[in-house]
């Protein structure tokens, strides 16, 4: 039998029963079970788990759930809809105020503040209002932050040749230096017309 005999292109597949799919078994929740839980007036699915849950609260990341987790003597791995009030209050107490509770100064996000020198970890609107009372500090006291953050151009030390070419939206594109009449250049543009 030749090679290009067994090969049939036209020829129908066999037709296969179409496979249902079979659900998976939902775990039961408890009575008690909430979809949403709220802690610093931020809603947290339920669902997740509470070290994972934590981070859409702005201000908190993971080395700081991990830390309130610890500190509140709750496994991050619990399901944050499973958490009973006083759980969720403890938590609630503890991000709020970290330093009461014996975390370390180094692990709150503003140490030594400008305006009391006190030591506080911020979040949710408190951190964005700070955030853009310091910029406009920076900005009034004409710091070399301030005046990059008044031009528009990156503040910490990034080159701009290659990046943040986009000037108020609009993206800029190569400019090529003018040639000069009378030079060497010039006299090549001529000989190409």
């Amino acid at each position: 039998m030749d090679f290009m005999e067994q090969k049939q292109p036209n020829a129908p597949r066999p037709q296969q029963a179409p496979v249902a799919s079979v659900p998976k078994p939902q775990p039961e929740m408890p009575k008690d079970y909430k979809h949403l839980v709220r802690i610093v007036n931020t809603d947290l699915d339920g669902s997740k788990p509470i070290g994972h849950a934590m981070h859409k609260i702005k201000g908190v990341g993971f080395m700081y759930a991990n830390a309130v987790c610890t500190m509140a003597n709750i496994d991050r791995n619990k399901k944050a809809g499973v958490l009973s009030d006083a759980e969720i209050a403890k938590l609630d107490a503890i991000i709020n105020n970290p330093l009461q509770y014996g975390m370390p100064t180094w692990m709150v996000n503003r140490r030594k503040d400008y305006d009391d020198g006190t030591d506080k970890h911020l979040l949710t609107a408190d951190l964005d209002y700070t955030r853009d009372n310091d910029i406009k500090m920076m900005k009034k006291v004409r710091s070399f932050k301030g005046v990059r953050h008044m031009l528009g151009q990156p503040v910490r030390g990034q080159k701009t040749k290659s990046n943040f070419r986009k000037n108020k939206g609009k993206v800029m594109g190569v400019k090529r230096s003018k040639v000069m009449p009378g030079s060497a250049e010039a006299g090549k543009d001529k000989d190409k017309k």
